[in-house]
């Protein structure tokens, strides 16, 4: 922690309203900085997070209330000016300003953590049926209130999202379809195998999950949605979910003429283009010195730990961000977290350990003898190994395809 930090010579401005932004605001005041501290939120709420809305809040199991970052009362106190439902409409990088409907707000420093939205379907939108995206409070909110027992649900995308909603709607005794166009759901993450076992797992609590199937049309039908399909048939929704992906939200930052490509693209340090910008959180691509490239990551974890390496980069205690990727999932009994990035080169080899059918295991991606990435489920502690086998340089791949040989004891 830096006892007296600089100073920056006018406000630091934080445009977001997610987890990104508000850690980044919470943290400049834990680090001491005493400035002037501006958040712009598009959103009328307080900045909060978003796993809630498909996880615990979804199945009932969290209040709203558990969301948000921190209190009003806490940025009162704080003397963070928060303005909820105050988009930032344009950036003028000569000026140090960003533009709102209620006037100009100037900056010393610049943060822009914009996040992402979902990626849209147009023959859906363009159906005038009800389809629904889930990225925000409004979203979880009215898919909740849909979720009644026997309602039929219909899941396009076999994603993180789908899936969780997917759970969520078994929990509260709808009937659900997962219409999923690879082979498997989350092949491009897991790959093939991993991919499989989450199939199973929600057919194995009664979903009908379809892979390798095409969606052509969305229609109204009564006061629910027909969804027709490649094969010719047609399914009935009372609730159409789509959960196809997210687009990183770059509009401000390519108007501005700051470097946007697969998001915002930053440095080790979170810097944009412009040395008085930064950018974090699902919005920013940002190098990350161990793996040498640029990576977007749009999970929670990631935006909590960008925000804070924000805070440090604006206030001149600039340290690379080389935090290894990571997230997690509850689905019915099964929970599972993830640690690292396997890339767009793939991987050699994935080592089990464990059995996939009792849903107890860890799981590691390999190329050479390194280990790209690593999950478990339901073994809670293996994370803190996995994370070291991760960080290694190399690892004893013999040990490591050993299941007898402890975790700890893998590393080369």
């Amino acid at each position: 922690m830096t006892p007296h930090p600089p100073q920056p010579l006018g406000p630091v401005v934080l445009v977001g309203g997610g987890l990104a932004a508000g850690t980044c605001a919470v943290t400049l005041r834990e680090l001491g900085y005493d400035g002037e501290v501006v958040l712009l939120a598009a959103e009328p709420h307080l900045p909060y997070e978003r796993p809630p809305l498909s996880k615990g809040y979804l199945l009932g199991d969290a209040e709203l209330d558990s969301v948000y970052v921190r209190s009003g009362a806490w940025y009162d106190e704080h003397h963070v000016d928060v303005r909820v439902g105050s988009p930032a409409t344009a950036v003028d990088l000569d000026a140090h300003t960003v533009s709102t409907a209620e006037g100009p707000v100037r900056y010393a420093r610049l943060l822009l953590a914009t996040g992402a939205a979902p990626r849209r379907l147009a023959m859906a939108d363009d159906s005038g049926a009800p389809v629904r995206y889930l990225r925000d409070i409004e979203d979880s909110r009215r898919i909740k209130a849909e979720l009644r027992p026997g309602a039929r649900v219909v899941v396009v995308g076999g994603g993180w999202i789908g899936l969780e909603v997917a759970a969520a709607a078994r929990a509260a005794g709808c009937e659900v379809v997962v219409l999923e166009a690879l082979e498997q759901p989350l092949v491009r993450v897991l790959g093939d195998r991993l991919g499989r076992m989450f199939a199973d797992l929600h057919r194995e609590h009664g979903v009908d999950v379809r892979t390798g199937v095409s969606v052509t049309s969305f229609a109204p039908e009564g006061e629910g949605t027909a969804v027709g399909l490649g094969d010719g048939s047609s399914l009935t929704a009372d609730l159409v979910l789509v959960g196809i992906g997210a687009t990183p939200g770059t509009g401000l930052a390519a108007a501005a003429g700051l470097k946007v490509e697969d998001g915002i693209v930053v440095d080790e340090y979170l810097r944009t283009s412009h040395p008085d910008v930064l950018a974090a959180g699902d919005v920013a691509s940002a190098y990350h010195p161990r793996l040498g490239r640029h990576l977007r990551v749009e999970h929670w974890d990631n935006a909590i730990e960008q925000g804070r390496a924000a805070a440090r980069t604006l206030l001149g205690d600039e340290q690379p961000y080389e935090h290894q990727p990571y997230f997690f999932t509850d689905q019915y009994d099964l929970g599972m977290e993830y640690v690292g990035n396997v890339g767009p080169d793939g991987f050699g080899e994935l080592v089990v350990r464990g059995d996939l059918a009792s849903r107890v295991f860890t799981a590691f991606w390999v190329k050479a003898d390194r280990v790209l990435a690593g999950m478990q489920a339901n073994d809670w502690d293996a994370t803190d190994a996995i994370r070291r086998l991760v960080a290694a340089d190399h690892v004893d791949l013999a040990r490591l395809r050993d299941a007898g040989v402890p975790l700890d004891e893998v590393a080369g």
